[in-house]
């Protein structure tokens, strides 16, 4: 499971600054479900790029360790190659000062906007582009995105529901890494946690400024709280309150099966 963050224009080599991570060596770090690694595979004036590399451990993660929620049934899945739940875990514990705006050494650069684009190479995407480009786009980020095949030995098999994909935008970082922390795993049908009114609050939290007024808020929303009801209606309550400035009326439909 790979992120690369990359960051372009004069002060490029300021981005491990803002991530908090020194560039002359790899940064690892034990998770619940596995290993975090940080490196750079490129540093220079005007170009320096992040890599986040997640080495999940299948076998943990089926034995329960850091699953909140229950055992994932079978050893053979895709967990640890696709970007999922695990990948937003990392980001808020691995880059938790970048993604909370905090830049300790340099605090100018963290509210600044800088020239970035974040690849990630295989994302399970429930929708298809359209989707993708319906919750991207309205952000401002321009966006490639590359489906791949199934098996490329095997081409009457046909395409997969996996994306290699690379957003662009200028903006502050905690900008770009707070939308993946909420978007990632809204394109994939597992969260590898349970999902409760703690994720309820993040989802608001972390959404206050862009959710609201987001013209795919409901579907986020839901997919977000894996279609609870209840969690899902006092969300989009909040968001309609945050939205007009007071409590109004909306409707909702029913959340669909997955």
């Amino acid at each position: 499971m790979l992120l690369t963050i990359t960051m372009t224009g004069p002060s490029a080599a300021d981005l491990g600054y803002l991530l908090h991570k020194h560039p002359g060596r790899v940064n690892s770090f034990e998770l619940s479900f596995g290993q975090a690694h940080v490196f750079f595979p490129i540093v220079r004036d005007e170009e320096c790029a992040a890599c986040l590399l997640l080495d999940v451990d299948p076998v943990e993660v089926v034995r329960g360790k850091g699953a909140a929620d229950g055992l994932i049934s079978q050893y053979v899945n895709d967990r640890p190659y696709t970007a999922s739940s695990f990948l937003s875990v990392a980001i808020a514990q691995v880059l938790g000062s970048a993604l909370q705006g905090r830049c300790k050494d340099r605090p100018e650069l963290a509210s600044q906007s800088h020239a970035f684009s974040a690849r990630l190479d295989v994302l399970p995407v429930r929708g298809g582009e359209d989707f993708l480009r319906r919750v991207f786009e309205p952000l401002g980020y321009e966006l490639e995105a590359t489906r791949c095949a199934l098996d490329e030995r095997f081409p009457d098999w046909g395409e997969s529901p996996y994306y290699a994909v690379t957003l662009r935008k200028a903006s502050p970082l905690s900008d770009l890494l707070t939308h993946l922390y909420v978007l990632v795993p809204v394109f994939d049908k597992q969260k590898h946690y349970f999902v409760g009114r703690d994720e309820m609050e993040k989802l608001l939290a972390k959404g206050e400024g862009w959710l609201a007024d987001h013209p795919e808020r409901e579907e986020i929303t839901r997919r977000y709280l894996k279609s609870q009801s209840s969690l899902f209606r006092q969300a989009l309550a909040r968001l309609v309150q945050d939205e007009v400035g007071t409590a109004g009326s909306f409707t909702v439909s029913r959340c669909p099966a997955w």
